[in-house]
């Protein structure tokens, strides 16, 4: 077997992100009718929040529509956008479906997310817009799938997930199992109005997402986009590119991504998705990341590309094992995937996560990339101290973006609840006597820091307990559901903020 081996050759670091700090807050997080947050007016809100707190960037998590688990980093496609994401409101406003027509998803407002709930009606509201609009929008519509060859396909794979109850691709008669064009085109005749909607889908998110984010940019708010490295195997991805992933004649998984032993499990993580065939790949110029990379640069100004590691080396876990631990490290395909990304990227930032278990020889592929790393400042604490953790700010280079914690972390308050074998060395750090000051002491420390970007989470900005965190690493509980109250965006908020952001110079 052939592997990919990386260049030591180090070039020039550079760093085109301004000098700025943000707020981590993904789209279904924020307050609105119907269940979950959307690309509506309270998006809007939330950048007149980050305009008037002089915040630079909107972080947010990955735009797909999810699938079990409901996590954002499993999707049907790496390039459909959520439909759950479009906003009601907006199509009552267009006459397409009427407030009656969405009155069994006016629920009085949670802080959390009943997905399933979500499912069975969300999707029965969406089709009756869709059956009263698609003849109108039709020309428009022709004009987005022309430019967006993939939604196409995502449109197939949904009507055939659809006729097989939800079943994984894996699990269809070998009709449907084998992709083709051919198929494509099939699929879309025996099946017009299942496949129209789906399509319908993705034009609305898009038009409504992109006008969002003109919004943004025009009252000085970038977006930071977010994508996995991997895909889910259940994906119209892998269905229809089969060729590039290491699968068996049965198109199983020969292994199966993950990490191992890390702070976050003990057996390490076990993902599960598929792994790329890096050599194919290669063979045809990175063609899907390349088509990835520039729908990326359409919808985001900065691409935080999760589980950066994984371009120098991955982590191969035998397919069928319940854990991570029997994996082995495999060379990645390194400066021939970067340079692919930035070649289809037209000028994008962005931004590599590099946490993790890292060699020297990842710290090198991230420096002759010119991309920016992450530290996190809840990694920095040791029993006792040690000042040379890189993940105190005083050792943050400028070519970083920092953050207190991010999704896959808990919230500062509870952090501190419960560690308290690290409280003394917070206090020591800080220069504090009161565990009650620990937490506005390192908001102010990270803005202060010689790091060029620091991305905050509403949470640890609204000093929130443990039961809001995004995500608990390796679980299927209540993750995802984290969504803001009333009062989250007070003006009080933002005035502390901005005085914040200017007195540190950002």
């Amino acid at each position: 077997t052939k592997h990919f081996f990386c260049a030591k050759l180090i070039s020039k670091r550079g760093f085109n992100m301004e000098r700025g700090s943000g707020i981590l807050l993904p789209i279904f997080s924020l307050k609105s009718k119907y269940g979950i947050g959307t690309f509506g007016s309270e998006a809007y809100n939330f950048v007149d929040f980050l305009e008037k707190s002089h915040q630079k960037y909107w972080q947010l998590l990955p735009l797909n529509p999810t699938s079990y688990g409901d996590s954002p980093y499993q999707s049907f496609s790496a390039f459909a956008l959520n439909p759950y994401f479009i906003d009601l409101e907006l199509l009552i406003k267009q006459g397409y479906i009427t407030k009656e027509d969405a009155k069994e998803l006016d629920k009085p407002y949670f802080r959390g997310i009943d997905y399933g709930f979500l499912y069975n009606v969300r999707f029965n509201v969406l089709k009756k817009a869709y059956h009263n609009s698609f003849d109108s929008l039709s020309e428009k519509i022709r004009g987005f799938v022309a430019k967006n060859a993939w939604a196409k396909e995502y449109a197939a794979f949904m009507v055939v997930k659809g006729l097989n109850d939800g079943r994984s691709w894996q699990e269809w008669s070998p009709e449907y199992k084998n992709y083709s064009r051919a198929l494509l085109k099939k699929i879309e005749n025996e099946n017009k109005d299942e496949y129209n909607f789906w399509i319908w889908t993705q034009y609305i998110a898009t038009k409504q997402y992109k006008s969002l984010k003109k919004y943004a940019n025009k009252h000085g708010v970038k977006i930071v986009g977010d994508i996995p490295i991997y895909v889910a195997l259940d994906s119209a991805d892998v269905w229809t590119n089969q060729s590039v992933f290491q699968l068996d004649s049965e198109h199983r998984p020969t292994k199966v991504a993950g990490v191992p032993p890390d702070y976050f499990s003990a057996t390490g993580q076990l993902w599960g998705n598929p792994l790329y065939d890096y050599e194919k790949m290669k063979e045809n110029g990175f063609r899907w990341w390349k088509k990835r990379t520039e729908i990326c640069s359409g919808l985001f100004d900065v691409l935080r590309i999760d589980h950066f590691r994984g371009m120098e080396a991955y982590w191969a876990v035998p397919y069928g094992d319940t854990t991570a631990i029997n994996g082995s490290w495999i060379k990645g395909p390194c400066m021939d995937l970067v340079n692919a990304i930035k070649k289809a990227g037209k000028g994008m930032d962005v931004i590599a996560e590099d946490l993790g278990f890292l060699t020297q020889e990842v710290k090198d592929l991230k420096a002759e990339a010119n991309w920016p790393g992450l530290k996190i400042y809840e990694f920095g604490f040791d029993a006792p101290l040690d000042r040379s953790n890189d993940y105190l700010p005083h050792n943050y280079e400028k070519e970083c973006v920092a953050y207190i914690g991010t999704h896959d972390n808990d919230t500062l308050k509870h952090f501190i609840e419960t560690k308290p074998e690290l409280v003394p060395s917070m206090l020591e750090y800080l220069g504090l006597s009161r565990v009650e000051d620990i937490q506005e002491t390192m908001i102010g420390s990270l803005m202060r820091s010689n790091a060029e970007v620091v991305i905050f989470t509403m949470q640890d900005l609204l000093h929130e307990g443990g039961e809001y965190r995004f995500n608990t690493p390796g679980t299927l509980g209540p993750n995802w559901q984290y969504r803001l109250d009333d009062n989250s965006l007070s003006n009080e908020l933002a005035d502390h903020l901005k005085a914040l952001t200017l007195e540190s110079g950002r």
